[in-house]
């Protein structure tokens, strides 16, 4: 199987769209297809998520322009709602262990070879471990006429006892970060992001200050406590 079309490295919050439609199609197959209220949950949800996000609605909506220009994903609008499913495997041209693998590296972040057949077992039960080392060893060593590697086993962390497993879908990972302690984080995608909380703040520095002239109230400087 050879992708349907080339796929540029996804923005955080298309991987994360795309790995929670992944996930709900093998563990609640009865609520898949998803809506955008059930999909909006997903991504947000506080357990078996790293990074946590707190997507709004507008992002999650912008998120699925992107995968579905991308080919990654599809929408039926049966019912009153439409619903939405994904095209990874048929996407990016791999088989179903390989697809559990990479969904569940979206959404928990870099993981030993272990771990991942733990977090697997509601989506597929891999026979061992070594079965799940021979899918990321494959997934790693993929071809340029495929499309290239698609994980990256990490330098062992100081004090750890097995090597952890990165997906490469949002493009290189940050060795940097993840020398000094911190977490993985695709270097795609970022700028974005930060622009829209700077506005977001701006927006809520302003409503401020109308608050405070309606009161009578002097605005609060910039740096002070409830400033930003």
């Amino acid at each position: 199987m050879t992708p349907s079309t080339a796929v540029r490295p996804l923005l955080p919050t298309e991987a994360r769209v795309l790995a929670t439609l992944m996930e709900k199609a093998r563990t609640v197959p009865d609520t898949y297809p998803m809506t955008l209220n059930g999909l909006l949950g997903g991504c947000n949800q506080k357990t078996s998520r790293e990074p946590v996000m707190s997507l709004a609605e507008a992002e999650v909506l912008e998120a699925l322009d992107g995968l579905r220009d991308l080919g990654l994903i599809s929408e039926s609008s049966g019912g009153r709602a439409a619903r939405f499913g994904h095209q990874f495997q048929k996407g990016y041209g791999v088989p179903e262990q390989s697809a559990v693998l990479l969904g569940l590296l979206m959404l928990r972040g870099p993981q030993t070879a272990g771990e991942l057949r733990l977090n697997a077992e509601r989506w597929y039960r891999f026979a061992d471990i070594s079965s799940v080392e021979a899918f990321l060893d494959e997934l790693q060593e993929r071809s340029a006429e495929k499309g290239g590697a698609l994980v990256l086993k990490l330098p062992r962390a100081p004090g750890a006892r097995e090597q952890r497993w990165a997906h490469l879908l949002c493009g290189p990972v940050d060795l940097d970060s993840l020398a000094a302690g911190g977490a993985s984080v695709p270097t795609a995608g970022l700028a974005p992001r930060v622009a829209a909380l700077e506005a977001e703040v701006a927006h809520l520095r302003t409503a401020l200050e109308r608050v405070c002239a309606e009161l009578g109230l002097p605005a609060p400087a910039a740096g002070e406590p409830g400033a930003d």
